[in-house]
């Protein structure tokens, strides 16, 4: 089937690996044709092209009208596609191609809030940016090599309990790591399905209400949406007891951030956060700084894996696609 895959800048710049890595694993068994768009020149439609991916926009009408013969096209502003071009997709009866799920960088971002808990639970990037000081108190102990805050969660995260809100591609991978480590894990997910609490070690809460009663590490990782958009509320943040760890991942807005922010500058919790209400945050925020943060400038979901993930994710669905033919993916670019 020829396939013209058409990128324009802005995907590049959120998905900068994935264009090309997609017309790796089309290339044998297809003739495959890349065109980045410059300065807006959208390239000419061609008669010849059965299968389009349109890369960081969605086709009008009139870009459609150039390809007479199209018979699937995958379109994506970035992150989503845009309804109007699926409308007119439909309208054509041209089979709509599409992510089956956002799975392609579940991995990147659970193993980065894993990597928050542990750096938060043990001080690393605290005592390691205090070693850059010299002698002082990044060596100083509350006894023989003891690093843990004792004001908040600290130590292993073995024999933690681990309070989770969501049960979803990120959130089942993140309770199956914490809960390998020996962590005593429970999520509440009313919309997923009963084994993504049972494959990932986590006990079912049916109530959103109990769930921070006991926590020693709270985890809000849900995606944004109009229906999580502040769903951990004032209350229940009130609800987490002091002394725990708020661990931040996906989007901060699902939370009450202005009562987290309070907990936290009033050192009643301790945050690990990727993500935050205002971004990139404002030098001399509050919450910088602080012994009981540790931030991270939203980074958790780009790595080159997740970037190769997303154009496997989407070449997989392709019927009689044999990915084993394309070659490994590059893991350096100079």
């Amino acid at each position: 089937m020829t396939t013209r895959i058409v990128v324009f800048p802005r995907f590049d710049e959120i998905w900068p690996v994935s264009a090309d890595r997609l017309r790796e694993l089309l290339e044998p068994a297809a003739e495959v044709e890349l065109i980045r768009v410059e300065d807006g020149a959208v390239p000419a439609g061609s008669a010849a092209v059965e299968r389009l991916f349109w890369l960081g926009g969605g086709p009008g009408a009139a870009e459609l009208d150039g390809y007479p013969a199209l018979r699937e096209a995958f379109t994506a502003t970035g992150y989503a596609s845009d309804p109007a071009t699926d409308a007119l997709l439909a309208a054509r009866g041209i089979r709509r191609l599409g992510h089956p799920s956002e799975g392609y960088w579940a991995q990147s971002v659970s193993e980065f809030a894993l990597g928050l808990t542990i750096d938060a639970l043990r001080g690393i990037t605290r005592r390691a940016r205090g070693v850059l000081a010299g002698p002082g108190p990044a060596w100083e102990y509350e006894a023989e090599q003891l690093s843990d805050d004792l004001r908040f969660t600290s130590g292993t995260v073995d024999g933690k309990r681990v309070r989770i809100v969501g049960a979803g591609n990120i959130a089942s991978r993140y309770a199956s790591f914490v809960s390998m480590l020996g962590a005593e894990v429970a999520a509440w997910d009313p919309f997923a399905a009963e084994p993504a609490f049972h494959r990932s070690g986590a006990r079912r809460e049916w109530r959103l209400e109990r769930l921070p009663l006991d926590a020693e590490i709270f985890v809000p990782m849900v995606p944004l949406t109009d229906a999580t958009r502040g769903l951990v509320t004032a209350e229940l943040i009130r609800s987490i007891p002091d002394g725990s760890l708020v661990v931040l991942a996906t989007r901060a807005a699902i939370c009450d951030v202005e009562e987290l922010r309070r907990r936290v500058v009033g050192d009643e919790l301790a945050l690990a956060a990727d993500v935050f209400d205002v971004e990139p945050v404002p030098l001399g925020d509050p919450l910088l700084g602080r012994a009981n943060v540790l931030h991270t400038p939203h980074i958790a979901g780009r790595t080159l894996d997740s970037g190769y993930r997303w154009a496997t994710a989407l070449a997989e669905q392709l019927p009689g696609l044999d990915l084993t033919a394309a070659p490994p993916p590059t893991r350096l670019r100079r």
